[in-house]
C-alpha cells in the first residue's frame, strides 16, 4: 500500500493524472514494470525532473498562455502542462517562424539558456521577398548595426547565402523579432522564417509539428 501511494504521488507529479486517478490506474494494471522499465498504458514513463522536449514548431501557435489563438502547448501531450515543477518553453518563436522550439521543467536550465550572457548560437533560414543585394553579410558581421527604435549595435551575425532570395542567418542574442528587423534594416522583407538549429541541437528528420524527448546526451550538451 505504501509503495503505491509513493508511486501515485511520483507519477501525478508527472502529470499522469491525480493521485486519485494514477491509484485507479495502478490498480487496474495500466501501469507495468518497474524502475527505469516503468510504463503507463505500455508507452514509457517520462524522466522525473529535468524533462527537455524538442517541437518542430508549425506555423499559426503562439508560445505563451497570455497570447490569444492556438498555443504550441496545443501540439504536446496534455500531461506535460500537468507536470510540477510546469514544462515551459524556451524563449519564443512568434506565430509566423517555424521550427525548432524547446522546452524544459528545469528553471536553472531555462533562464541559463534564455541569458543574454549564453551566447547560444540561433540559426535561422529565411526567404526573403526581394534578392538579395549582397552587402548584407558584411552588414550582419560588423557589429555596427542598429535596429529601428534601439541605440544599442547587434553583435555580429554569420549570414550564408542559399539562393536569390533565401539565406542562413545564425545569431547569439534574442531580441525581438531581431531576425525580421534586421533583414528590414539592410532593405529587405523576410516572407518566411524557420529555425533550424538552437544551440548545439538541430531538427534532424523531426517532422513539422511532431516532438521528441532529448536523450540524456542531448540533455548534457545543454547544459555545458
Amino acid at each position: 500500500m505504501k509503495d503505491t501511494l509513493k508511486l501515485a504521488k511520483h507519477l501525478a507529479g508527472l502529470g499522469y493524472g491525480s493521485r486519485k486517478e494514477v491509484a485507479i490506474a495502478i490498480r487496474d494494471g495500466r501501469v507495468t514494470g518497474e524502475g527505469e522499465g516503468l510504463r503507463f498504458d505500455g508507452e514509457p514513463i517520462d524522466p522525473p525532473h529535468g524533462l527537455v522536449v524538442m517541437l518542430n514548431k508549425p506555423a499559426g501557435f503562439t508560445c505563451s498562455h497570455a497570447d490569444q489563438g492556438r498555443l504550441v502547448y496545443e501540439l504536446l501531450p496534455p500531461r506535460f502542462e500537468k507536470r510540477d515543477p510546469k514544462l515551459s518553453s524556451v524563449g519564443r518563436l512568434d506565430a509566423d517562424t517555424t521550427g525548432l522550439l524547446l522546452f524544459t521543467d528545469d528553471g536553472t536550465l531555462l533562464h541559463k539558456l534564455i541569458s543574454p550572457k549564453s551566447n547560444l548560437p540561433k540559426t535561422y533560414e529565411a526567404r526573403l521577398a526581394r534578392p538579395l543585394e549582397g552587402h548584407e553579410a558584411a552588414l550582419f558581421a560588423s557589429g555596427t548595426l542598429v535596429l529601428r527604435g534601439e541605440e544599442k549595435p547587434c553583435l555580429p551575425a554569420r549570414l550564408e547565402v542559399n539562393g536569390t532570395h533565401t539565406a542562413s542567418l545564425t545569431l547569439t542574442e534574442g531580441r525581438y523579432h531581431q531576425v525580421r528587423r534586421m533583414f528590414a534594416a539592410a532593405g529587405n522583407h523576410v516572407e518566411a522564417l524557420h529555425r533550424s538549429r538552437f544551440g548545439p541541437m538541430e531538427l534532424g528528420g523531426l517532422a513539422e509539428g511532431d516532438w521528441r524527448l532529448l536523450d540524456p546526451a542531448e540533455s548534457a550538451a545543454l547544459r555545458a
